[in-house]
């Protein structure tokens, strides 16, 4: 996906076809001081680099561009200027700016700092922007096995004006299958006090596939729809477009909270009485099971000598 959006923001700055651009295999002998492809700001520093190369090529091609016309093809623009001994290579270059992008944990409110303003906003700004989502799920849960499915999801994301729609919503779908699985199946269980079987201390125990249970074909909704806000811009990023990678991760807690709803359901039912109550994340079958709170998990928590307003599982080992 990256290689994708960083050709194409050549392939526009040229104005050539996407197919002619080729991008080599990132190693230091081409860019000795490169940065990590982490926190989903690669497209938004790679992007801009990668601008900020082409603009240059641009200025110094600039002459033969006029002189060829306007019809003229980069590649007889190229061999012009070659003849030259026109450098037609580039290094680009792109750092955030630090009068907009900077957070300082340690200064101190000033005195004149406006009372309404936003609380914190006097220590700077941590991110170059936001990137903002909603998702909406609707799941059915067994009520006798704690088992759910997962109906339908609809998302829709503010993510600028995209460079690849395509990539971008694939991006979507897979950061929110992965947060569903994080808030529903991934559970962690070591050796503690709550798991004294497990040796030694510490030890994971969920250290495989086997017992570590991430999302399957089968897992994901049933109706999946991802849509991207349209007409909106970024002006802080690389045409306008925003970073994708890890933003709508947390969209996939909504099957959480879904889950929970419908848990609700099945304890008013069971309890004929509304009130709050604590499901802890991951929503486990078992913790979904027992928190149902009908006359069977009912029975099961009074022998353990705890009440089911209140009671939680620690875990399904």
């Amino acid at each position: 996906g990256l290689h994708t959006k960083v050709c194409q923001v050549a392939a526009q700055a040229f104005g050539i076809p996407l197919e002619d651009v080729y991008i080599n295999d990132t190693s230091t002998d081409k860019v000795a001081n490169t940065i990590p492809t982490a926190a989903s700001m690669s497209t938004d520093m790679y992007g801009m680099a990668t601008f900020d190369a082409c603009r240059q090529i641009n200025e110094r091609i600039k002459p033969y561009h006029e002189k060829l016309g306007e019809d003229a093809k980069l590649s007889a623009i190229a061999q012009a200027a070659y003849w030259d001994r026109v450098n037609l290579s580039a290094q680009g270059f792109f750092t955030l700016m630090d009068k907009r992008c900077g957070y300082d944990f340690k200064k101190e409110k000033p005195a004149d700092f406006p009372p309404d303003a936003p609380a914190n906003s006097w220590k700077g700004q941590p991110f170059n922007y936001f990137t903002q989502g909603v998702a909406c799920s609707e799941v059915e849960v067994d009520v006798l096995s704690g088992n759910h499915r997962v109906i339908s999801s609809d998302v829709v994301v503010d993510v600028g004006s995209s460079i690849n729609p395509v990539i971008d919503i694939g991006q979507i779908e897979g950061a929110f299958v992965q947060g569903m699985g994080w808030s529903t199946t991934e559970e962690v269980v070591f050796a503690d006090e709550d798991h004294t079987w497990i040796r030694p201390t510490g030890k994971v125990f969920t250290s495989g596939p086997g017992t570590y249970k991430i999302p399957a074909f089968n897992d994901v909704p049933e109706s999946f729809n991802v849509s991207l806000m349209k007409d909106v811009d970024n002006p802080f990023a690389v045409h306008s477009s925003k970073a994708i990678g890890e933003p709508p991760f947390f969209l996939g807690a909504s099957v959480f909270f879904a889950i929970k709803d419908a848990v609700a359901a099945a304890r008013t039912e069971n309890l004929n009485r509304n009130e709050y109550f604590d499901l802890d994340m991951p929503g486990t079958s078992e913790r979904i099971r027992m928190a149902c709170a009908d006359e069977i998990a009912t029975e099961c928590i009074k022998k353990s000598g705890k009440s089911i307003e209140n009671f939680a599982p620690k875990g399904s080992y």
